[in-house]
């Protein structure tokens, strides 16, 4: 187990209106300082799905795609004992403050990246905003359950409400 400090910020600007949370970035998220870096993490494939456009491979191409869609991206999660990226070893949570993004966009939609994200939100965040979040399944590689296309259509049917 490690205690790991949140290493990025989030991403989002004044036109964003959805939110969409994970829990706690993985090693390689953390070790290229953004979102969903395991390159078998389906969350941009996902993403690039719903709206229809190329899976981007930059970070900028990334940064491009959620702006263009108006989609903010941050994590419960601030701090934790973490061991590797197990969500399931999450221990000892301290979670981020959402009021910058939520007094800096718009934000009409507050979606979590699996059930570790919306366990921690429920526990740390519902009651300090006051708002709920739409729990759609996670895009880990450890979700092995639900298939690319699964994932993007109820992923798209969430967009689209």
């Amino acid at each position: 187990m490690a205690s790991v400090i949140h290493p990025f910020p989030p991403l989002y600007d004044n036109d964003s209106k959805i939110l969409i949370l994970g829990s706690f970035p993985s090693v390689k998220s953390r070790e290229e300082m953004f979102f969903y870096g395991h390159p078998q993490n389906r969350f941009w494939k996902v993403i690039a799905n719903i709206f229809n456009e190329p899976v981007p491979m930059t970070i900028e191409e990334k940064k491009a795609l959620l702006h263009r869609n108006h989609i903010a991206l941050w994590d419960v999660i601030k701090s934790c004992d973490i061991k590797g990226s197990s969500d399931s070893s999450i221990t000892n949570v301290i979670a981020n403050d959402l009021s910058e993004i939520l007094e800096g966009a718009d934000i009409q939609k507050i979606i979590v990246n699996g059930k570790t994200a919306e366990k921690n939100f429920n526990k740390y965040t519902r009651d300090a905003i006051g708002r709920d979040a739409i729990c759609m399944p996670s895009t880990s590689p450890a979700n092995a359950a639900w298939s690319l296309e699964r994932l993007s259509e109820a992923w798209s049917q969430c967009f689209n409400n």
